[in-house]
């Protein structure tokens, strides 16, 4: 298990790092603001409109955040509000074409960047890779929610 914590530990330090979100940019020919590829990249992905409210949650960050950030990107054109067909005191926001413009051209970047490094390995390992990466996920995101409300984790399968 330590050696799954350090690996995931380098894994977070070379995604997160402003030098690399700057060379992405710079290389997909955009301007945004590192905290801003999250919330676009979970709108754009996201099959309808979504609440502020299930946006922060969605990326694990406080409300007030998500806030500043929509208006900060609403200001530059790449989100919008709309009406929430459920509530029409509320609304709902979803990113602009130019929104979805700079999520392709960021992923565009980002899935060459992968393709390059990873050009040796078989697709058979990368199928494995990404399946228990997903599998990972999940279970993380499980767990933060257990934390969060208190409630037991549900233990299965084996530890390691």
């Amino acid at each position: 298990m330590v050696e799954l914590e350090r690996a995931m530990a380098r894994i977070a330090y070379l995604l997160t790092r402003a030098r690399r979100h700057d060379r992405a940019i710079n290389a997909a020919g955009i301007t945004v603001d590192r905290a801003s590829v999250p919330l676009l990249r979970t709108l754009a992905d996201a099959a309808e409109p979504m609440r502020l409210g299930e946006l922060a949650i969605r990326l694990d960050v406080e409300a007030p955040h998500v806030t500043r950030q929509v208006q900060r990107l609403e200001r530059t054109g790449l989100v919008e509000r709309v009406a929430d067909p459920d509530d029409r005191r509320a609304q709902r926001v979803q990113p602009t074409q130019s929104g979805h413009d700079v999520v392709e051209a960021i992923r565009s970047v980002q899935l060459r960047w992968m393709r390059e490094a990873l050009t040796a390995w078989s697709s058979e390992d990368l199928a494995l890779l990404a399946t228990l990466n997903h599998r990972m996920i999940d279970d993380f995101a499980d767990h933060s929610s257990c934390l969060e409300t208190g409630e037991a984790y549900p233990r299965t399968g084996t530890e390691g």
